[in-house]
């Protein structure tokens, strides 16, 4: 992953087709070593291929596998945003509950 990642930064960056010294130059830049086989693997199979077009063939693939959240996300705005918002009342909850167990010793504990 952070091979791909650095090649996608260089890419960004200006770099239409980045070397393995290029990508090994940004990973040294973060202290990370590279992976020589890995690295050699990613750059001989992205050489010569858009990345973008790469990336959206691989969004459209991710977008027909079934997942359980997908219905949900896709429903709409307001009903994510009322999701958030039950979300942020479970968490408030869970504080109070929290709050009113740390009440219960009373300042003390049984074995102290």
């Amino acid at each position: 992953m952070r091979h791909l990642a650095a090649y996608l930064l260089l890419q960004v960056g200006g770099n239409a087709s980045p070397s393995a010294a290029d990508v090994k130059k940004v990973l040294d830049a973060v202290g990370i070593e590279a992976d020589e086989e890995r690295l050699e693997k990613l750059i001989s199979e992205l050489d010569g291929k858009d990345v973008a077009a790469l990336i959206t063939e691989g969004s459209n693939k991710l977008a027909s596998v079934p997942s359980g959240g997908a219905a949900a996300a896709s429903s709409g705005g307001a009903a994510a945003a009322a999701g958030g918002a039950a979300a942020e009342e479970k968490e408030e909850e869970k504080k109070e509950e929290e709050k009113e167990e740390s009440d219960d010793d009373m300042g003390f504990g049984l074995f102290d």
